[in-house]
């Protein structure tokens, strides 16, 4: 089930036509190319957890609340800051007694669109599913659930704000996931530069960017993975980063060679403030994740053969750095505090 936004996430809306605007160093494949950034004007739900304003305030709430935590000293923004492209700007996530986790923290921008497995190696089968392992788990809330639940059903704010957002009144698992889900579904990537390109303004993004874009979705084919208005495929690859027991997919699926190190393809969006890169952390900045694409990582039978060297150029390699730039939000709602009572309509 969608419902279509309210003008609060405006990049979701109004966006229509795309111009040629071909200069004479333009690939001639890039209006076609254009027609797939066209963005959605829906945030899809699903049916078993449709949106109500209610619920995603109560998850609003939830997220940013130390209440699930076994101290009461972390919170779902502990590790996803808003200002730092809700990850956390380490290499791999802090544990709470500041050791490091596996994996680093994934954003939650455009979660809402996100298909299949979820997490780096897919561990969680669906977004409602996620919360219960970092809120429960020893090394990070360190909170069993039935605490959680009790210490919630004790608190006359959220007895209310449960019964607000559920027809029965009782706060169980399913519902505490379900609203926080619901919120994490509001986490939205604003207009970008590249957004404003793609809906006709030749001006809004310069020619450097442009032609990055061509080597993007052209010979360095970087949109085999990073592909539609999201930049993902939502599929797992074996780029040539993981080694030893670090292992992706293939933790699940242990049979599949071109699983054993694949992790899950990430948004592009908000790229910038997301530093450092890949599940790992291991690339420190945009131009060494480029550096990696453009060498093609560790080579073995594991590799997606999408990835090989590239031999691009500094100008090249330039140009895509400029492309990516361009995949910034303007200006970025903030939903620490907003309120979710007209984010929605009524269906």
């Amino acid at each position: 089930m969608a419902w279509k936004v309210g003008a609060g996430i405006a990049v979701l809306l109004g966006l229509v036509g795309v111009a040629a605007g071909l200069g004479s160093d333009a690939d001639p494949r890039r209006a076609g190319w254009r027609e797939a950034y066209r963005p959605p004007a829906e945030i899809p739900f699903p049916s078993e957890n449709p949106y109500s304003a209610a619920k995603a305030e109560l998850g609003r709430q939830l997220f940013f609340d130390p209440i699930l935590s076994g101290d009461g000293t972390r919170t779902c923004a502990t590790c996803h800051l808003p200002d730092l492209g809700w990850g956390d700007g380490r290499a791999r996530a802090a544990t709470r007694m500041q050791g490091d986790m596996d994996l680093r923290t994934p954003t939650l921008i455009n979660v809402a669109w996100q298909d299949g497995p979820m997490g780096w190696d897919g561990k969680f089968p669906t977004l409602e599913s996620v919360a219960a392992m970092p809120m429960t788990s020893p090394s990070n809330m360190n909170l069993p659930m039935a605490d959680a639940l009790a210490r919630l059903s004790a608190d006359a704010r959220y007895a209310s704000a449960f019964a607000s957002a559920f027809d029965d009144p009782a706060i169980t698992r399913e519902r505490l996931e379900a609203a926080l889900a619901t919120f994490e579904r509001l986490i939205v990537a604003g207009t970008t530069p590249f957004d404003r390109w793609i809906a006709g303004d030749e001006a809004a993004i310069g020619a450097a960017a442009k032609r990055g874009f061509d080597l993007f979705n052209g010979r360095a084919d970087c949109a085999s993975c990073h592909s539609g208005w999201s930049f993902t495929d939502n599929s797992f690859h074996d780029i040539g980063v993981g080694t030893g027991a670090d292992i992706g997919r293939g933790r699940f699926k242990p049979t599949s060679v071109a699983l054993r190190y694949a992790f899950k393809t990430p948004t592009l969006r908000e790229i910038g403030r997301r530093a450092p890169y890949m599940h790992d952390g291991s690339a420190p900045t945009l131009e060494a994740v480029i550096d990696l694409y453009n060498r093609g990582g560790i080579d073995r039978p594991s590799r997606s053969r999408a990835i090989k060297p590239l031999h691009l150029s500094a100008t090249e390699r330039a140009d895509l750095l400029a492309f990516l730039g361009t995949l910034a939000t303007e200006r970025s709602r903030d939903l620490t505090t907003a309120s979710f009572t007209a984010a929605v309509p009524a269906p």
